[in-house]
């Protein structure tokens, strides 16, 4: 049992004085059932069913005023509902970002390019399923995976689930990653750049727990070059980036009941900070109503939100995306290239490579971004 568990019964006994609504156990016993949702303890169950009585009454009054027109989302009692903001956040959100990044933009917008008015990479086939972190402190996992299974299937044609775990595991003390602890995207990517590679998930499975590093070059499923960072600040080069290059991994705050309650429409906090916390992925972006928003495929399970997406994070006012201090970005994934330099000897590997990264880049990318890498 977790410190916060320990917490909630500690407190419990003071929580009890304020009495249950009688008139929500049968709701109670149906949303325990509906998420099957079982407590150890009864001290357990007695705080957790006062703290979902707090987050029904606040999905039950902002869910009003969104009937009056007060918002632009709405709010449902998920899996989420029995936890705390702090709970959440210390288990589920645990994205690490350095107090001073050494700035290395390498993303170069063009302010003249005509961008579609809305992308939605699930459309392209470019986005795996959404998958249940559960309590690990594992999104910057999932969220570099996400962002380099798309970049392999834009290049292999091939989409295929990447290993979180491989991540947790193996990318650890030497990164600065801490596994269910928390972990830098940036990192992520490093390790996997240096690994040389990446296991998929089905040969290195979830377990969503910290593990023995059991990586295993024969069941490598991916590769990349290297990443790129979007300039500080600039929605318009995240939008570009999202329109002409993939998904990208982005860092928000995601320190709010409002956030992990959320279940549809285009999502506004006032509250939210540049604090940020919590790994995701932004898959495409688009216009509802008048109100620009940011697709954005979370870790939280189907459960959560849409289907899993907060499908409509406002642009304008949103939560710090594109304003946080770095957007990972995958360019070059090394498959193909991999798969020539099998077919020929070891004098000729470096030739080989480097005909096919150009090769790739000028095919994809077009001339200006491979004089810009290189």
């Amino acid at each position: 049992m977790n410190w916060l568990v320990w917490a909630l019964l500690l407190c419990s006994s003071a929580m009890a004085q304020e009495h249950r609504d009688p008139t929500l156990d049968h709701h109670w016993d149906l949303w325990k059932k509906t998420y099957g949702k079982q407590y150890k303890e009864k001290n357990e169950e007695v705080a957790r069913r006062l703290i979902w009585e707090k987050n029904l009454k606040t999905v039950t009054l902002h869910n009003l005023e969104h009937s009056m027109g007060m918002h632009s989302y709405e709010l449902g009692m998920n899996h989420l509902g029995d936890m705390t903001s702090e709970e959440v956040i210390s288990l589920m959100s645990s994205l690490r970002v350095p107090s001073q990044w050494p700035r290395n933009v390498t993303y170069k917008s063009d302010p003249n390019q005509k961008l579609p008015d809305s992308m939605d990479w699930r459309e392209k086939g470019c986005v795996t399923e959404v998958k249940y972190q559960g309590a690990c402190g594992s999104c910057w996992a999932f969220s570099a995976v996400g962002a380099l299974e798309a970049q392999v299937k834009l290049k292999t044609g091939k989409l295929v689930s990447l290993s979180a775990q491989n991540l947790v595991d193996c990318s650890t003390a030497k990164y600065g990653n801490k596994g269910c602890n928390g972990g830098f995207m940036t990192e992520a990517f490093q390790y996997i750049i240096d690994n040389n590679g990446i296991d998929s998930e089905a040969s290195y499975p979830y377990k969503a727990m910290d593990g023995k590093c059991q990586y295993d070059v024969k069941n490598r499923a991916a590769t990349c070059s290297r990443y790129i960072e979007l300039p500080f600040g600039s929605e318009e080069a995240l939008k570009e980036a999202v329109a002409n290059k993939g998904p990208v991994s982005v860092g928000i705050d995601a320190s709010h009941s409002s956030f992990f309650l959320y279940k549809t429409g285009v999502y506004y906090d006032p509250s939210c900070t540049q604090k940020v916390n919590h790994g995701v992925l932004v898959v495409g972006y688009g216009n509802l109503d008048g109100k620009d928003y940011w697709l954005v495929k979370n870790s939280w399970g189907l459960h959560f939100g849409d289907q899993g997406y907060i499908r409509k994070i406002g642009r304008e006012l949103s939560l710090n995306l594109g304003k946080q201090s770095f957007i990972p970005l995958i360019l070059l994934v090394r498959s193909q290239c991999q798969k020539e330099e099998s077919l020929v000897n070891r004098r000729s590997v470096y030739k080989t490579f480097f005909s096919c990264m150009f090769a790739e880049f000028f095919t994809t990318f077009k001339l200006k971004v491979a004089i810009l890498l290189f």
